[in-house]
C-alpha cells in the first residue's frame, strides 16, 4: 500500500450551540428512520424471495418524504439519509458473504447516535467546518493538526452515550510512510494475568482498567437503578453518570492498546498471534468480565491495520493449536496441562514458563504457515483434512 493510499480518521470533540445540537439531534433520528424503514421493506422483500438493492431503496426514499407522515425528512440534510441506505447495503453485502449476521434495527435508546456526511454535504475552510443545514460552523478542540494540505472526503458526526460529542474527518495521511523491514519476528500468547507474553520473554501487565473503576461504577449504576422509570430528568442523569464511567474506562483501554500495538509494529517485521474465538469465550460467566476488559479483538484490529499502513505482517494461528503443551525445545507433546499450571518440566529436561513457551510455539507454527501459503484468518479445511497451522506440530507430536 502506498502511502498516499492511507486514510485516517481523525477524531476531535466539539461542543455545539443549542441550535447545532437540535439539527444534529433530529439528524440522528431521521437517519434511525430511514434506515429501519428500508431495513424493513428489504426483510419483507427477502420474505417474498426478492432482493431490493441500493437504488431501490434510494427510489423508497424519495417516495417517503412525498408522504404526509415522513415529510420531516425533507428537514435533515439528504446525504445523512443517503449515507444510512449505503451502510445498511454494505450490512447485506456482509451477510451474503457470510461476514456478518443478518442486519438489526436500530434502537432509539441503544444504537449509536451518528450521522454522516460527504464533500457535498459540508464545508472545510481555513481550519474551520461547517455542516450543511447550519449556518455557523462547528466549535471543534483541535487536540492535533490534521495532515499538512489536508481535505476531508467525508465527515460522521456522533454522540456517545456520555453526551459528548464527537466529529471525525477522514481523509488521505501522506505521514504515514512503510517502516524499513527488519528481521525481527514474535509470537504473543493473550491471556488474563498478563495481557500478553511475548515470545523473547517480555511479558505485558494486564491494567484491568474496568477493575480500577468497578467501585465507582457500581455506586453509579445503583443509583441509576433506585430512579423511577417515570422519573425522566432524574433517570436521564443517572444513567449519563454510569455512561461517563465506561466511557473513562473505554478511553483508558483505548489508550493503552494504541500505545501498545505500535510499539509491537514499530519493533517487529512479522507478529504471529492467535485466532482467539473472543465471542464464544465470553459465554464464560466466570471470565466474561476479565476476558471483555482485555479487550482483545480490539488489540487485534488494530495490529491488522497498523501493519498494513506500516509494510508489516500479521500471521494467526489456529485456535486450537496446543501452544501450552508442546516443549519449544524438543516438540514432545504434553497429554495435558491443566490452568493452575504455570511452570512444567519436559521429559528433555527444560523446564517451561507455560506463556512464555506457548508464545515460542505460537511464533514458530506461525512462521512455518507463512511459508507453506497460510494467510492471517487460518483455514480450518484443507484436502489433507488439517490447518496449516496444525501440520507442524502434529508431526513433531511423540
Amino acid at each position: 500500500m502506498r502511502a498516499s493510499d492511507v486514510k485516517r480518521a481523525f477524531r476531535y470533540r466539539f461542543y455545539p450551540s443549542d441550535a447545532q445540537a437540535g439539527e444534529l439531534s433530529r439528524t440522528f433520528g431521521c437517519v434511525r428512520k430511514v434506515y429501519n424503514l428500508a431495513l424493513a421493506a428489504r426483510t419483507q422483500a427477502w420474505a417474498r424471495q426478492v432482493r431490493v438493492n441500493y437504488n431501490q431503496t434510494s427510489a423508497m426514499l424519495t417516495g417517503w418524504k412525498k408522504t404526509e407522515e415522513l415529510a420531516y425528512l425533507n428537514d435533515v440534510s439528504s446525504v445523512p439519509l443517503q449515507q444510512a441506505l449505503r451502510h445498511l447495503q454494505m450490512a447485506f453485502t456482509n451477510f451474503f458473504a457470510k461476514r456478518a449476521k443478518y442486519p438489526r434495527f436500530k434502537s432509539r435508546k441503544k444504537s449509536r447516535r451518528s450521522a454522516e456526511y460527504t464533500a457535498s454535504a459540508f464545508r472545510f475552510r481555513d481550519g474551520e467546518l461547517t455542516l450543511a443545514k447550519m449556518a455557523e460552523p462547528l466549535d471543534i478542540v483541535w487536540s492535533r493538526p490534521l495532515p499538512e494540505g489536508a481535505a476531508p472526503s467525508t465527515v460522521s458526526v456522533s454522540q456517545d452515550a456520555a453526551g459528548r460529542w464527537y466529529v471525525s474527518l477522514l481523509c488521505e495521511d501522506p505521514s504515514v510512510q512503510p517502516l524499513p523491514a527488519t528481521g525481527a519476528a514474535i509470537g504473543i500468547d493473550a491471556g488474563l494475568d498478563h495481557l500478553l507474553t511475548l515470545s523473547t520473554g517480555e511479558k505485558v501487565s494486564n491494567p484491568r482498567h474496568e477493575r480500577r473503576d468497578r467501585a465507582r461504577l457500581a455506586k453509579a449504576q445503583r443509583r441509576f437503578a433506585r430512579k423511577a422509570a417515570g422519573d425522566g430528568a432524574n433517570r436521564a442523569k443517572a444513567r449519563r453518570k454510569v455512561a461517563r464511567v465506561y466511557a473513562r474506562i473505554a478511553d483508558r483501554r483505548r489508550d493503552h492498546l494504541h500505545k501498545l500495538t505500535t510499539r509491537l509494529v514499530r519493533e517487529n517485521q512479522t507478529i504471529v498471534i492467535e485466532d482467539l474465538a473472543v465471542g464464544n469465550m465470553v459465554k464464560n460467566a466466570g471470565l466474561a468480565r476479565a476476558i471483555s476488559d482485555a479487550a482483545w479483538s480490539q488489540l487485534r484490529s488494530m495490529l491488522e491495520y497498523k501493519a498494513q499502513w506500516y509494510n508489516r505482517e500479521v500471521i494467526a494461528v489456529d485456535r486450537w493449536f496446543p501452544s501450552s503443551r508442546l516443549c519449544s525445545a524438543c516438540g514432545s507433546l504434553q497429554r495435558k496441562m491443566p490452568l493452575h499450571v504455570r511452570t512444567w518440566t519436559c521429559d528433555c529436561g527444560t523446564t517451561h514458563d507455560r506463556d512464555v513457551n506457548a508464545a515460542k510455539d505460537i511464533l514458530a507454527v506461525g512462521l512455518t504457515a507463512s511459508v507453506c501459503g497460510a494467510g492471517v484468518r487460518p483455514q480450518r479445511k484443507t484436502p489433507g483434512g488439517q490447518s496449516a497451522t496444525k501440520q507442524k506440530p502434529l508431526q513433531r507430536e511423540p
